[in-house]
This record gives C-alpha cells, sequence and structure tokens, in this order.
C-alpha cells in the first residue's frame, strides 16, 4: 500500500486529498482558504469529521507546513515518509507537456517558461509544488496538467484564424481546460454504462464558477470550449466566454480603458455577475430569479442557450452520441439548469426525467427518461483522484 497525496494550489487557496493506493481509499482530504490574507481557513476531514482553524495563513508555505503536521498530530500517518508521491494539479502546459511528468529542475524551468499563458495559475501551482518539495524531499513529486486531455485535438480544431505566425511565435491556439475532470467523468460514464470508453462518444459539461464542454470520442477529446485561456467558451460566473474580439478595442476606444482594465472587465466582472447584476454563484442568480428579477431570468436562460448551442455543435462533430454528463458545481447541484439545458437540446434524442433530476444534488445517477436515445448522466467529477493515479503510476 502507497500514501499519495493530491494537491491542487490556487492563487489563494489550496486543496488536498490524501489517498491509500491502489485501493484508492480517502483517508483524510481539506482545503486551505484565504491565503495571504488577514485570516484564512483550514479545514481538514478527520475520521468523517470536519476540523476547522482560522488564523493567519500568510503563504502556501505556511499552508503546507500546517497541513503536513495536521497529518501527525491527527495520526493519519505515523511518519511523513510514509507519503510516497504528490501529484500537483498544473493548469496549463502549453505544447511542451501533453501528459503527465515526474517533475525534475528542466520541468520546473519548462513549466515556468509557461506562466505568460496562465498568469493566474501556472505560479500558483509551482508555489504549491515548491513548497511541498521543501517539506517532502524524498516524494516523488508529478505534475498533472488540465491541458494535457485536449492534446488529442487536430490543428484544423485547435489553431485560430489569425496570421500562422503568431502561432509559431506565441503558439496562440486553443488548448482547453478542467482536462483532468472531462477525463474522469466521461470514463466513469462509461464504466457506470457498462461499456468501453472506446467504444462511446460522450459531451461532458463541467459547470462550475468556471465552465468548459468537451466533445469526447473513444476516450480522446477532439474539441472543448475553452481556448487559449480560460475565458473562452461558455458564459461563467464573472468570465464573459466567447464574444465578439471587436467589442474589446471598441470599450478601450469608448471607455478609454488599457488592455489590462478591458481584460480584468472579461475575466472578473462578466458572465452570470456581470448579466445578472446580482452575484457570479448560480445559486444566488437562481433565487434571485425565483423572485422575479428579469436580469437573473435572463441570465438563466443566456446560460443555458450557450451549453446547449455548444451540445449541438459538439454533436454534429462527434457523428452522434450515446451520453450527456453534467458535473462541476452548477452540473451536480441545479437541476433547474440541467432541465433547461436539457430542453433546449431535444432534438438530438436527448431527454430528461423529472423525477431522476428534480432535487438530486451530487451523487451519481442517471437522469434521462426510458425513452431518452441519449443517456443523460449526473456524475460528481473526482480531478484529486484522477492526479493521484498518475502520481501513482511514477511512484510504481
Amino acid at each position: 500500500m502507497t500514501k499519495i497525496i493530491s494537491v491542487n494550489a490556487g492563487s489563494s487557496s489550496l486543496k488536498f486529498q490524501l489517498f491509500e493506493m491502489p485501493q484508492e481509499e480517502v483517508l483524510t482530504s481539506g482545503v486551505f482558504e484565504r491565503i495571504g490574507l488577514e485570516e484564512g481557513i483550514f479545514t481538514i476531514k478527520v475520521n468523517g469529521e470536519k476540523k476547522v482553524v482560522k488564523e493567519p495563513i500568510p503563504d502556501h508555505t505556511k499552508a503546507v507546513e500546517m497541513l503536513l503536521n495536521a497529518l501527525v498530530e491527527y495520526r493519519i500517518v505515523e511518519h511523513l515518509d510514509e507519503i510516497k508521491g504528490a501529484g500537483h494539479r498544473a493548469v496549463h502546459g502549453g505544447e511542451i507537456f501533453t501528459e503527465s511528468v515526474l517533475v525534475d529542475d528542466e520541468v520546473v524551468d519548462k513549466f515556468t517558461s509557461l506562466n505568460d499563458l496562465a498568469p493566474l495559475h501556472n505560479p500558483a501551482g509551482l508555489i504549491g509544488y515548491r513548497a511541498f518539495k521543501e517539506a517532502l524531499p524524498n516524494c516523488v513529486h508529478t505534475f498533472v496538467f488540465d491541458t494535457a486531455f485536449h492534446s488529442t485535438m487536430t490543428p484544423d480544431t485547435y489553431l485560430y484564424a489569425l496570421p500562422y505566425e503568431y502561432y509559431e511565435k506565441y503558439q496562440i491556439r486553443r488548448y482547453g481546460f478542467h482536462g483532468t475532470s472531462h477525463k474522469y467523468v466521461s470514463q466513469r460514464c462509461a464504466e457506470l454504462m457498462g461499456r468501453k470508453v472506446e467504444d462511446m462518444k460522450i459531451i461532458t459539461c463541467h459547470l462550475g464558477n468556471g465552465a468548459s464542454i468537451t466533445a469526447v470520442d473513444g476516450g480522446r477529446s477532439i474539441n472543448t470550449s475553452m481556448g487559449f485561456t480560460p475565458m473562452a467558451g461558455v458564459m461563467m460566473g464573472t468570465r464573459c466566454g466567447d464574444i465578439d474580439p471587436a467589442i474589446v478595442t471598441f470599450l478601450q476606444k469608448k471607455e478609454g480603458l488599457s488592455a489590462d482594465a478591458v481584460e480584468d472587465i472579461l475575466n472578473k466582472h462578466s458572465g452570470m455577475l456581470g448579466v445578472s447584476g446580482v452575484s457570479s454563484d448560480g445559486r444566488d442568480v437562481e433565487d434571485a430569479a425565483k423572485e422575479g428579477n428579469e436580469r437573473a431570468i435572463l441570465t438563466e436562460s443566456m446560460y443555458a442557450n450557450r451549453v446547449a448551442s455548444y451540445i449541438g455543435s459538439y454533436y454534429v462533430q462527434l457523428g452522434g452520441l450515446d451520453a450527456i454528463v453534467f458535473t462541476g458545481g452548477i452540473g451536480e447541484n441545479d437541476g433547474n439548469m440541467r432541465k433547461r439545458i436539457i430542453d433546449r437540446v431535444k432534438v438530438i434524442g436527448a431527454e430528461i426525467d423529472d423525477a431522476n433530476n428534480k432535487g438530486v444534488r451530487g451523487i451519481e445517477k442517471c437522469l434521462s427518461s426510458a425513452d431518452s436515445k441519449v443517456a443523460v448522466w449526473l456524475i460528481p467529477t473526482n480531478e484529486e483522484l484522477m492526479i493521484a493515479r498518475d502520481a501513482y503510476r511514477f511512484v510504481k
């Protein structure tokens, strides 16, 4: 038996799960929030109960120190050297990394060179890795890339219609994200249906504060809605999704805004928040819509339309469809939104069973009606497990 820790470091957060492999038993899990702010929050699950600590957590190094101390203090491990592998979520692998890799100095240098492609995510992942590397120097460290699953897209799909020199000089192309999630739920869908993923056509909908849709053909991503950055695709909590690119320069001229200012608007003040004026959280928007807020009602309709449009497009590209999978915070918990979306794609033979769908949250369940030609599934994502599997492979 081998203990593997999965790490997902954000700019001000750090999620973790400790697994006993190969049986994939979760020994503990938790999250650090508000790292670098006045009061941080550390939550860890011990024997099924949540332990919460609120105190300043100045940086990721301190968070890792608190975590490792807690593992020993709560006797989750007797000694830290029991942890043989650490899998680190790495958001952007560019064209350099098309699969998970064992981390060494050369990998770190190459990964750092991609910071311009994901300035909010890659540096945070690197900070988390370095903190764990210092604390667990004898552990096998692995980078697992969000973009890797989408490396199977072909050039006619991933290239933009820009002068080709910009692709050659700056690698401007569609990369896609949430790959670990899309890979997990597509494989799990095949398992639940008793079929081989290699024989299936699946559309996976990762719908959360960030959202992306992926067409999976035979277990391989052939198209995905996010692009050069995670801002593209469907509208999200605060991100605009696909827009006419001329809007950027139009706003710069009309509002006297810098490129950075416009990027901030599109990334942090658009999407559900921008349209509804209520919140970036789908739950708040749903509540406001029930109270008759017209912009909240509009937001829900826009969201469902955009997701349905991608499903329809990918149905054509796949040349058929066996299943649609919902995952992510909204996908797993908002039955009304799932129904809105599926009702818009009935033309492809997908039908949802209201009794199966209504009020269902966060569990694996088939949601489609008996007459539906396309299976509709709710499958909670488990990116940490996928990360642990790759890390265990390197440890072995």
